[in-house]
Parts: structure tokens; sequence; C-alpha cells
């Protein structure tokens, strides 16, 4: 077995202990949140940790009405021209805390007085050292180079932050209540879609090109899968919102172009499932993803917000499952490290 496939099957695990562990500091950085009030939220991280940013970026918004942004580090570094944080939230996700450009951004949004935090896999890290408050993983090292424990264990950090600083007592308890069911949407995930993967797989065996397709809460989820394919099939794989996907980018399909369309998102599903219908009626290779019915089934999550925690699972099991079919070692894919560092 491939470090790849155990790390898939550890996350129910690590989401559980990860919940039950730290619940205490998330609590603590809640506080924080709800005493400072910031005006918005400044997200910086790179690779997978960047589409779980993408997640806290509806997530933050839905629960706690606070706008976020996505960094460019490039302004904190080479450009050396950053931006006024003093009343935001900085946060920066990071498997490993080791990239100068997202602790470049903690460190801007410390020295301007910003409530800062660190999520992150180590925490020993320069990523850790520079942030006032630190949420670890604690998911154990990754030893594949594609991060898929990590991911998950992030989306779950973000959504123990965000849940705790809701304001309201009584809705604060219920969304926590909620959250204790990530661990099992995400085991279901990967017993449903366990047999499922195999026939998509063998429809996918030809491709060189797809396109995953989410909104809502999956945005973040269209965008991980789709970075999976990329870095463990070299496919060449694009994510799109169902609606940004109509001013454009569909006049790129034919009936040989594989669609995945991520669904099972709650309120912004409807337009998903909408533009799969129509696809489909166009004779277009789709496969849905997420929902219990979909050609890759999951378990229909309580909350749209824990959506993304039984989309991911199909999603990683397919990419797997199509690397496994070319040469080479699915857990060094090419050119590729898992400690990257970018200015």
């Amino acid at each position: 077995m491939s470090h790849l496939a155990r790390e898939i099957a550890a996350q129910p695990q690590i989401l559980a202990d990860l919940i039950r562990t730290q619940a205490g500091v998330a609590q603590a950085i809640a506080g924080h949140i709800r005493a400072r009030a910031p005006s918005y939220a400044m997200i910086a991280a790179r690779g997978s940790s960047d589409n779980a940013a993408r997640y806290a970026q509806y997530l933050f918004g839905a629960l706690l009405r606070l706008p976020v942004a996505l960094a460019t580090p490039s302004l904190f570094t080479l450009a050396g021209t950053p931006p006024r944080l003093g009343p935001a939230l900085v946060l920066g996700v990071s498997q490993s805390g080791q990239s100068p450009d997202v602790v470049a951004v903690l460190e801007a949004g410390r020295d301007q007085g910003a409530l800062t935090v660190a999520v992150t896999n180590d925490e020993a890290s320069p990523l850790a050292q520079a942030a006032e408050h630190v949420l670890t993983l604690h998911a154990g090292a990754e030893q594949s180079v594609a991060a898929s424990k990590t991911y998950s264990a992030s989306l779950a950090a973000l959504a123990m932050i965000a849940v705790h600083a809701i304001g309201d007592g009584a809705e604060r308890k219920r969304a926590l209540v909620a959250l204790d069911q990530a661990p099992e949407l995400i085991r279901g995930a990967l017993e449903m879609a366990a047999g499922p993967v195999a026939n998509v797989a063998a429809a996918w065996r030809d491709t060189g090109r797809a396109v995953v397709l989410g909104r809502g809460f999956n945005f973040a989820t269209a965008h991980e899968i789709a970075l999976k394919l990329r870095e463990l099939t070299y496919i060449s794989t694009e994510a799109f919102s169902s609606a940004e996907f109509r001013h454009g980018p569909i006049a790129a399909l034919d009936p040989d172009f594989p669609v995945l369309a991520v669904v099972g998102g709650g309120a912004l599903d409807g337009d998903v499932v909408r533009l799969a219908g129509e696809l489909r009626a166009a004779n277009v290779r789709l496969t849905t993803l997420g929902a219990p019915g979909a050609d890759l089934p999951a378990p229909r999550a309580p909350e749209a917000w824990l959506a993304p925690f039984a989309a991911i699972a199909p999603g990683q099991l397919l990419a797997m499952a199509l690397a496994s079919r070319r040469p080479g070692d699915i857990d060094r894919p090419r050119g590729l490290s898992k400690i990257t560092r970018t200015r």
C-alpha cells in the first residue's frame, strides 16, 4: 500500500482526534476574534492550503459574516509594498509552515498590530513562530508528496475556529454538534466511493484534460480535486465555479472532454445540478461526485459547510486510482517535493 493510500484512509481518525484534542485551542483563538472584532480576514497559503483558504472564504463569510481576502504574498516579499492589515484577522495556513512568503504575511500582520493565527502541522515551524496564536493539526508526518490528511485537517481546523467564534451561543452549540460529524462524513465517503471509483477511473483512463466544477463551500473542493489530478495523474485539469464556467470556459467543451461536477453543497448546489443537466444533454463526458446517487457517491452533510468533508474523499480516491495506472512512484510525483519554499 502506498503512503498516499494510508494517509487518505487515516483521515477520519485524524479529524476525530483534532476536534477532540484541540477544541480548547480553537475556543481560545475564537475568543480573541470575538474580542478584537476584526473588520475582515486575510489568509495566506499555497497549494492545498490555499484551497483550504478558499473554503474559509465561504465559511467565515457564512458563519461569521466576515469578509475574507486571499493574500498576495509577493506584495510582502518581492514588491515590498504590504497592504495595511491593522484591523484584520491574518491567518496563515501551511502544512509545513516553511514557505517564506506565507510567513512574511504573518510577520507583517503582527508588526502592524493585526490578530495573527497560524494553522500548521508543525508547531515549531517559522509560520508558528510568526503568529500570536497557533492551532496545530497533529496529523502526523505526511509521507506522500500530494497532501491528503493535512488538507482535510486544515478544513477541520478552520471550521473549529469559525464555529467557536459564532457570537450566538445557541447557534454555536448547534454548529459544534454538527462539526462532530465531520470524521464520519469522510469515513462514509471513503466507504461509499471505494467501489464506484474503479469504474470512473476506467472511463477517464485515456484523458489528458479535464474540468472540475463546484460552487459555494465545494468551490474549494473543486480546486483541491483539480490539484490532485494535476499532481498525481498529470492530467491538465482546471477548476471553475459553475457560474464562472458559463462566462466563457464552457465554449471549450466537446463530447470527449471529461467534466467532474461536485454536488451536495447546499443552497448553491442547484446551479451545479442545472449545469450538469445541460452538459449531459450535450453529450459531454460528465461525472458527478458528492451526493448519494452520484457516480462517485458520498453521504449528505447535515450542514452545507460540512459538505467538503464528504466530497473531498471520492476526489482523492479518483486521483489515486488514475495515478496507479501510470508508471512511477505515486508518492513522489515528478517535479514536486513535500516542502516548497517560495517568495
